[in-house]
């Protein structure tokens, strides 16, 4: 599905990426419903973008997360896409003397779980839609695992995974699924981030992303060209390699 003159959720889209992703899509005759848990920044984005659509969500409130789809879909029933961007990321040591799964349990709810609940959601509504798509966001982690964030690496390589196997299941429906798998963007994903040298402007990456998403034919995987490095390290046979430069 080409991503123009289309109605598209964003969860996330207060900030980061999915902010700047909604902004640029926005720019191609969409109209863009975004969502975020901090209240404040999901003002301010909705302020700066007249005619966007915005909803407070926390998707790791299993009563917020099960009322979220009814509500959207009650205000907004032409619906064309839902892209599940919400996410975050913190390291952990499991080489500490005592280890705590509450960073593990906090990442599964947000990037993993929360897309599954939302993706289960939604896909009725877009199967009968004439044309739709579910865009999923995993990260170049996903193929080449950062070793100080174990979990946010493994949900992101969940994330593929299931990508690819709701594609193959909707084959034959309306809905495209598209995954996103971004490098290091200079966001404040993690602090301090946004400042590394090693990643790549906000605003180049949403360029190259914007550029794909609003060609006629949209590939499966929306890959800028710096993520190659991860994501074709093991095909290239260069898995270990890469995984001590990335890791070193």
């Amino acid at each position: 599905m080409q991503f123009t003159h289309r109605k598209i959720l964003i969860t996330g889209g207060n900030s980061g990426i999915g902010r700047a992703l909604a902004e640029a899509l926005a720019g191609h005759a969409n109209t863009l419903i975004v969502t975020g848990r901090n209240e404040t920044t999901l003002g301010e984005t909705l302020e700066a973008n007249p005619g966007m659509h915005g909803y407070r969500l926390d998707v790791t409130d299993p009563a917020d997360l099960a009322a979220f789809p009814g509500r959207v879909l009650a205000d907004h029933p032409d619906l064309d896409a839902v892209i599940l961007n919400a996410g975050i990321m913190e390291p952990e040591n499991y080489a500490a003397d005592t280890v705590s799964t509450e960073v593990a349990d906090r990442i599964i709810a947000t990037n993993l779980t929360a897309p599954i609940h939302l993706a289960a959601a939604f896909l009725p509504h877009l199967r009968a839609r004439p044309e739709a798509a579910l865009v999923t966001v995993s990260s170049g982690l996903a193929f080449l695992p950062l070793v100080r964030t174990p979990t946010y690496s493994a949900s992101k390589a969940a994330i593929h995974s299931l990508s690819q196997t709701l594609r193959h299941q909707l084959r034959e429906t309306s809905v495209a699924v598209h995954e996103l798998a971004p490098p290091e963007v200079a966001t404040e994903l993690t602090p301090g981030q946004s400042q590394r040298e090693s990643a790549l402007p906000l605003e180049d990456f949403i360029a190259e992303v914007t550029a794909i998403m609003t060609a006629p034919e949209v590939p499966d995987e929306i890959l800028v060209e710096r993520v190659g490095f991860l994501r074709h390290a093991e095909a290239q046979g260069e898995f270990a390699k890469r995984f001590a430069i990335l890791n070193g």
